[in-house]
């Protein structure tokens, strides 16, 4: 400090006493105060960096000085922030507030008939039970007027020989007996003189209620705790309410070294970024994970977290946040086994037509909420061990577009158990059941004429006006003008690996089934394939590249997990591996452009679907559209122009031209089967001789003294084929 006191030299020694021994310097106040209220002078330029390769031992700086303002300011926060819902989901949707009021109605309805049958037997076990009530009763007041329960306080006063405490309190328990013998004795002659008044005064009504008032109470006092006169008309679930300390707990226990060393340091381990909550049938947790913890690590130990919150396995769903980071998790704990949980009734059950391109309820999350599904604009793929309901998730979606009545379904059931029949035979257009030599074939003549189909829908759609077709596929209304012939058609094949790995056919089958997978969607044409063995033999890559929708009940092994839902589905904590056996139509479903969600597909058993395939079937008499299989036509029929191609082309290729034009044998074809061949192009051509070996090269003419190479075929390479088929068939 400095003073004004020149003349205080006393003070100056000090002060530079001070001033040697610290090494600090004095400041000035004045200049000090002054400074601050001075504008600030010019920021100096920034020192050169330290030039390390000269002085290796030079810091080098590496975090830079945070701005005053850094990160968004207050309104760009809010712009990025996440508002929580005012109302619940539950509530917004009528659908499930329905459910929700029906259970509670019923729940009271039913406690109420309960407890109304069981009233009589009620009544006479408290009356049986009213003496004991009445000793009770009686005991329990002598004990109150000889304050019986400050009994123990003045024996411990004798035990301790403690004169003084003693005579206090017997002078007290005295002035309480008296007090108490008065209350008591005032208590009992009023409650005679009210008694006698009643029975003399009163009416009969009024004094039968009061007997059994008396009466009830006193054999309410005289039950026992374990053998209470009224029980439960309903057994709740006795669930534990979800707290922090028992989700810290049983991350705790996960052994996932990250939370273990913090929560050994005194830390939570988990930071909790919203309360929980109450989330439909359960419990609903939400925070992140320690740096280098990801939520593919606490799934991967469900079962140990799922004894850490002493629920069941069923009960136990942790989940990824998709639009957050990979350590956001979302935990919800159920209160009852999903498996065991009671499902909200199917609203098609009973009623109810579909229009399929519009979402439509098909199942229920953990949470009880109904998962909706468009079965237009996709392709679909379900994936599965056996017995774990993967034929059923196929028919219940086939139900849904049977009822529909524009939709036009195939169905082939190559598992040969007829599981399919409610829909086949009520309402498909085509059928086809088993792996038999007819069926296959029946099959595969369905499958050239739907690429045919295919085809003749893109050249109507391009034909459309922009303002009929705007978006180049096929619409609600294009649907409804029959015109058109732009209806739904869906293709449901059970066990598919047995049309992929057939040994004749099995090319030409991939080839079809990867054409429509990729090109039918936008022409209306959903293509559904079920196998439970998701391998790349029963799922070729072009189909399983290329289908949208994807439904994985429990499989045995990463790879069928990754082939059925996707790559990397497992690595990102998707894993169908989880379900238990007992897990019956749970699956993971990817599709309606979400993340992959758990639903329990809506059970329809045999007798229900041959009900809602009866009404299906119903519907389409009333509106023209019943046809093929359903109507009753035969298999020669329904098969469509029998042709056999390889013979066909040697019927119009002569021996003497070893090789011809690709163009050239779709004209001769044409000529020879215009009802089959009519519209050919080259590339259709190269497609049909592709599963039988056969591809297209190069072949030169000479035109107008030109030399002229084109696409086509050697006749060689067909007779080739035909004598290796011809072979295979005799050995057989």
């Amino acid at each position: 400090m400095k003073h004004p006191d020149d003349d205080s030299e006393l003070f100056h020694r000090l002060e530079a006493e001070m001033n040697a021994e610290s090494g600090a310097d004095v400041v000035d106040l004045d200049k000090a105060r002054s400074a601050r209220t001075a504008p600030e002078p010019p920021a100096p330029e920034p020192a050169p960096a330290p030039d390390t390769a000269e002085d290796p031992t030079a810091p080098v700086p590496v975090d830079q000085p945070a701005p005053a303002a850094a990160g968004p300011g207050y309104l760009g926060r809010l712009a990025g922030a996440r508002r929580r819902d005012v109302i619940p989901l539950w509530l917004r949707s009528a659908a499930e507030l329905k459910t929700a009021v029906g259970w509670v109605a019923r729940h009271y309805a039913h406690a109420t008939g309960y407890h109304a049958l069981r009233a009589p037997v009620y009544a006479a076990r408290l009356a049986l039970q009213a003496p004991t009530g009445a000793a009770r009763f009686v005991g329990g007041v002598l004990r109150w007027m000889a304050d019986r329960e400050g009994e123990p306080v003045r024996l411990a006063a004798v035990r301790r020989e403690d004169a003084a405490e003693y005579l206090k309190l017997s002078r007290q328990r005295d002035g309480r007996v008296r007090l108490r013998t008065l209350a008591a004795v005032l208590g009992m002659f009023t409650g005679v003189g009210a008694a006698l008044a009643l029975y003399v005064l009163a009416p009969g009504w009024l004094l039968a209620l009061t007997v059994g008032a008396v009466t009830m109470a006193l054999g309410a006092a005289g039950g026992r705790a374990d053998d209470p006169v009224v029980h439960r008309a309903v057994e709740l679930p006795k669930a534990t309410k979800l707290t922090s300390d028992i989700v810290l707990r049983a991350l705790g226990a996960l052994g996932i070294p990250a939370i273990s060393q913090a929560q050994a340091k005194g830390r939570d381990g988990f930071e909790f970024t919203a309360p929980i909550t109450r989330d439909g049938p359960g419990w609903r947790a939400e925070g992140n994970l320690p740096y280098g913890v990801t939520v593919t690590d606490v799934i991967e130990r469900r079962d140990r977290l799922a004894s850490g919150l002493r629920r069941p396995l069923g009960c136990v769903w942790p989940e990824a946040v998709s639009e957050e980071h990979t350590g956001r998790l979302v935990l919800w704990v159920g209160d009852q086994d999903l498996k065991s949980a009671r499902k909200p009734a199917w609203p098609l059950a009973k009623s109810g037509a579909v229009d399929l391109f519009r979402p439509v309820p098909y199942g229920s999350d953990q949470r009880g909420r109904w998962v909706d599904v468009t079965l237009m604009f996709i392709a679909g793929v379900i994936g599965a061990i056996p017995r774990m309901g993967k034929t059923f998730l196929l028919r219940l979606l086939l139900l849904i577009a049977a009822l529909d009545p524009r939709a036009e379904l195939h169905t082939y059931d190559m598992k040969g158990t007829g599981d399919l029949d409610p829909v086949g035979e009520k309402v498909s257009h085509r059928h086809g059941v088993g792996e038999e030599d007819e069926t296959i074939q029946y099959a595969l003549a369905d499958f050239r004429a739907l690429r045919e189909e295919l085809r003749r829908r893109t050249k109507v759609i391009r034909s459309l006006p922009r303002d009929i077709c705007p978006e180049s596929k096929v619409t609600s209304e294009l649907a409804d003008k029959r015109s058109l012939g732009l209806h739904p058609i869906v293709i449901g094949v059970d066990e598919c690996q047995v049309l992929f790995e057939h040994s004749e056919h099995g090319k030409e089958f991939e080839e079809i089934a990867t054409d429509l997978v990729k090109r039918g969607p936008a022409t209306g044409i959903v293509l559904l394939l079920a196998t439970q063995r998701p391998d790349a033999k029963s799922l070729p890559t072009g189909i399983s590249a290329n289908a949208g929708a994807r439904w994985c009940l429990k499989v045995m092994g990463q790879t069928e997990n990754d082939m059925v839902l996707g790559t990397s589905s497992y690595k990102r904590g998707v894993r169908a591996t989880m379900f238990a056996w007992g897990d019956k139509g749970l699956h993971y479903f990817v599709g309606e452009g979400a993340d992959a969600r758990i639903v329990s597909a809506a059970f329809v058993d045999a007798p229900g679907a041959d009900a809602i395939a009866a009404r299906a079937r119903t519907a389409r008499e009333k509106a023209g559209r019943l046809s093929g299989y359903a109507l009753g036509q035969a298999s020669e029929e329904a098969t469509g122009p029998a042709y056999d191609l390889l013979a066909d082309i040697l019927a119009v290729v002569p021996a003497k031209e070893a090789k011809v034009w690709s163009e050239t044998v779709t004209e001769r074809l044409a000529e020879l089967r215009p009802e089959v061949y009519a519209g050919w192009e080259p590339d259709a051509l190269a497609a049909a001789l592709k599963p039988h070996g056969i591809t297209t090269g190069q072949v030169g003419r000479r035109v107008n003294g030109k030399f002229v190479n084109r696409r086509g075929i050697e006749r060689a390479h067909v007779t080739a084929a035909v004598a290796q088929r011809d072979g295979k068939r005799d050995a057989g």
